[in-house]
């Protein structure tokens, strides 16, 4: 429990750096991976093989090669699509390679705990963390963000990281450990000092499914304590009841509440019709909904007032319940500022819904909405 609410402490001296879009984060973390001296740890969800996942494999052959200590942490379900091939070459090039929770057929309802998280810490002085991933629709179909931190809370990612890579529910096959080993983790002592005087404040929440949601928690504090605006993004929106009833009487008292989610691109239209069957009552409260149209929005962040969050979460059923989550919370009036620029772009390039139009909506929109809340439903139930 000392370590929960130390990773959940605000600290101070950090300095964060807004990465929209994979033009401007994707080559940052390849350029901190070609610099790293000492160690790396990478955390993701989603690793296929492809040119992106090439290309990451590449960087962290060179790094190991180069004497770095990497280790690698994919989820056991995310990884599926990662080739052989790939595996060995992290192998061959001295990665220490693990996998969360392994699917399993003698524990069914354990193989829905997946790890969610995104974070990539480079010699533990330098975090990246967001919704991104190691596969081909990053590159450009998916729109994605990221932040780059440096100062004291990059120690709380790298304890974030150690300890899952540590867990009973974490294991590699004899094949994963390289023969040339990197040293074992040691924490002597949080290394990170304030980036800067004063420098920003910032802190690690994380969630466990239904058993920790220190995110959640802190979402809705933040919802409450709102006095002019809260806007949210989310990939996913199949939100609970409490977010919703939050939502709708934050706008009822006058607070600015925007909503930034898919348009018609969308990599799983079901779970959009079932976000939609709350569009009518969330209208009707003042809350201003928008669907982005360039293409399948992926990111996930929030603003209320000063304080911002970005990370993994997608605060709908299944990230609550189920998975592993760590978002980077920020509270800071300049960094604010530019994820209000971001949204205020992103809004120019969605389609605003309107109640009155909403509730022309064709019957078989209806028709879609009620079949996948249904089923939506009954998922949820699965807990």
């Amino acid at each position: 429990m000392r370590n929960r609410k130390r990773r959940s402490a605000w600290q101070e001296g950090n300095r964060f750096t807004l990465l929209p879009g994979s033009r401007r984060y994707l080559p940052a973390i390849g350029s901190a991976i070609d610099r790293a001296r000492e160690s790396i740890l990478l955390e993701l969800y989603l690793m296929e093989s492809g040119r992106l996942a090439d290309r990451l494999i590449a960087a962290l052959e060179r790094a190991a090669r180069r004497g770095v200590a990497v280790r690698v942490l994919l989820d056991g379900f995310g990884a599926m699509r990662l080739a052989e091939a790939d595996r060995q070459r992290l192998r061959t090039a001295g990665v220490a390679l693990r996998f969360f929770n392994p699917l399993a057929w003698r524990a069914l309802g354990q193989n829905l705990t997946r790890d969610h998280r995104k974070l990539l810490v480079v010699d533990e002085r330098l975090a990246f963390t967001g919704g991104f991933g190691a596969a081909d629709e990053f590159l450009e179909a998916w729109f994605e963000i990221a932040v780059r931190i440096e100062g004291p809370v990059v120690d709380d990612w790298s304890e974030l990281f150690l300890s899952l890579w540590n867990s009973s529910l974490t294991r590699g096959k004899p094949e994963d450990i390289p023969a040339r080993q990197p040293p074992a983790p040691r924490r002597t002592g949080r290394r990170c000092t304030p980036v800067e005087q004063g420098g920003m404040l910032g802190r690690v929440v994380w969630g466990q499914g239904y058993r920790y949601q220190t995110i959640r928690l802190s979402l809705h504090q933040q919802i409450a304590q709102a006095h002019h605006r809260i806007w949210f993004c989310t990939p996913y929106f199949v939100p609970t009841l409490s977010l919703r009833r939050r939502l709708a009487r934050a706008a009822q008292r006058g607070i600015d509440v925007r909503l930034l989610l898919p348009g018609d691109t969308h990599d799983h239209p079901g779970v959009r019709y079932a976000g939609q069957r709350f569009y009518g009552r969330l209208l009707r409260a003042g809350v201003r909904i928008f669907e982005f149209q360039p293409a399948f929005i992926h990111a996930k962040f929030s603003l209320a007032d000063d304080w911002t969050s970005v990370g993994s979460c997608n605060f709908d059923h299944w990230s609550l319940q189920w998975n592993l989550e760590a978002n980077q919370e920020v509270l800071d009036t300049g960094f604010a500022d530019q994820v209000a620029l971001l949204f205020e772009s992103c809004f120019a390039r969605s389609h605003e819904i309107l109640l009155e139009q909403w509730e022309q909506r064709s019957w078989w929109q209806r028709l879609r909405e009620g079949a996948y809340g249904t089923l939506d439903a009954w998922v949820t139930r699965l807990r």
